[in-house]
């Protein structure tokens, strides 16, 4: 199908590969002049952040009030100013995937993203049990004016006739959160969209939230729209659409976590035009037209275990926020047991993008037990950090010596190859920091597993890297059953 943008222009312009699979009505508010605009370069604003109550008994980290950006996770040029105001509410059991990419995203494309608790306090506990704190409570947001309002889901919800459901089988196994739909039953947050709506500004929503929120606030009336199969019986059938993103209008609808990305693209596209989206895609190391295939193994090993496996997943000031929470959800999904510990002075960390995160524990108290796997994710300045911790230093040694797994995505290359654990492999990463390596590129291949070691190329393929280690841990079977899950296509190889 060709980009939508073509009906806009009869002027040959770039196609997009991440809008293959939509079916998409053209935003009203899109013309030919905002399409070929070519922004200005700056960097993103930084995201609004307040003091809140301590989230532990430890003291709050001196953490950066702005993101932290590098050659591989910097952000894109933006239009002119003023900035676009973006809002992203959460709540118990959102789903951290949705929510995290689209922060990220946004942010990268330079939004001014406030992220917005609609619970009694700023610190929630996500649907595969990530912690993130929101910038402010949704009750401060009220009398705010915002280009765009994105809603994620909250994976376990009661339908708008309260009869329980969840999204499908391996949503159980977690077991959710229970209750009302969060959201949804939050009424400054209908306010706040149901005005976005009156006055034609931009609103969205992803997985169930279609069905669960915007359709019993009346939102959805005579527009195309889609949302997670498990959901779509839901929808007025004479406007139900198969299809991974719908753009009608003002309100744009998404499946879920796994067509997150496109989700979160569309709105760079609707709001700084195609020139933005396409330079955030290439950021994020979405398909660009190359024929990579998402996985190759050298040096096949075994990865199976008599017990439930163990994983650590240390994070740090900086550490790339997708990455962490794609990792975390992913392997929980399909019953792994991850632990994230921070290497820092406190539990709670600011992502490479702004999002606060907060660790299960510390990094002294999660080497008192061995793992099956050790993942690292990547950042610059969360990789820098993560390098300079003695005690994960140590227990990457004692992983290796033990012939146990470790992996590391995009540049937490460099902390393996600090501590001489790249020897002889052949890996896969980030194309800026390729050249900075002394191992191996294996560049036709988005995931490499050399033996007992995983890298990727980070960002956007890190849906794959953790796909991958479901496959090695348990099988095909179990991997495609929470693709499924994500609504992303499995593929073998």
């Amino acid at each position: 199908m060709e980009s939508f943008f073509c009906t806009l222009c009869p002027a040959k312009l770039p196609s997009l590969k991440f809008y293959y699979s939509m079916a998409v009505t053209p935003p009203s508010s899109l013309t030919c002049a905002s399409v070929m605009e070519s922004p200005s370069r700056r960097k993103s604003a930084a995201p609004r952040n307040r003091s809140s109550k301590p989230i532990s008994q430890t003291a709050s980290p001196q953490i950066p009030t702005t993101p932290t950006t590098s050659n591989s996770d910097s952000t894109a040029p933006i239009s002119a100013a003023p900035p676009k105001k973006v809002l992203v509410p959460i709540g118990f059991g959102t789903e951290e995937m949705e929510a995290v990419i689209l922060i990220d995203v946004l942010r990268r494309a330079g939004a001014k993203v406030t992220v917005a608790s609609v619970e009694p306090q700023l610190e929630i506990e996500a649907a595969a049990g990530s912690k993130l704190v929101a910038d402010i409570s949704i009750s401060d947001c009220s009398d705010e004016t915002f280009d765009l309002v994105a809603l994620p889901v909250s994976r376990f919800v009661l339908l708008p006739n309260d009869e329980p459901s969840c999204l499908l089988s391996n949503f159980v196994q977690l077991g959710g959160m229970p209750g009302s739909a969060r959201l949804r039953d939050c009424e400054v947050l209908r306010r706040i969209t149901s005005k976005q709506a009156d006055e034609e500004r931009l609103y969205g929503a992803i997985c169930a939230a279609p069905a669960v929120t915007l359709l019993p606030w009346g939102l959805l009336r005579k527009k195309q729209i889609t949302c997670h199969p498990a959901f779509m019986d839901k929808l007025p059938t004479f406007w139900a659409v198969k299809s991974n993103l719908q753009v009608s209008g003002k309100v744009t609808t998404s499946r879920g976590p796994g067509t997150s990305f496109q989700f979160a693209l569309s709105f760079v596209d609707q709001l700084f035009g195609e020139t933005v989206a396409k330079e955030v895609a290439e950021m994020l190391l979405m398909d660009t037209g190359d024929d990579n295939c998402r996985k190759e193994e050298l040096n096949p090993t075994e990865w199976s275990f008599e017990h439930n496996p163990r994983v650590l997943i240390p994070i740090a000031n900086g550490s790339e926020e997708i990455e962490v929470v794609t990792i975390v959800d992913i392997l929980r999904r399909a019953n792994v047991e991850v632990v994230v510990a921070s290497v820092g002075k406190s539990v709670q960390i600011l992502g490479s993008q702004g999002t606060k995160m907060v660790a299960d524990k510390f990094i002294d108290e999660a080497a008192e037990f061995a793992y099956d796997l050790i993942v690292l994710p990547g950042g610059s300045a969360g990789s820098d950090r993560l390098q300079k911790s003695k005690v994960l230093k140590k227990l990457l040694q004692e992983q290796d010596a033990g012939g146990r797994i470790y992996g590391a995505v995009c540049s937490s290359l460099f902390v393996l190859q600090k501590h001489c654990l790249l020897k002889d492999k052949r890996i896969a990463a980030h194309p800026s920091i390729g050249n900075k390596l002394t191992n191996e590129m294996v560049n036709s291949a988005k995931v490499v597993i050399d033996g007992r070691l995983i890298t990727c190329k980070g960002l956007a393929t890190v849906m794959d890297f953790a796909l991958a280690i479901v496959t090695k841990l348990f099988g095909h079977a179990r991997a495609r059953s929470v693709a499924e899950g994500l609504v992303l296509e499995y593929i073998r190889t």
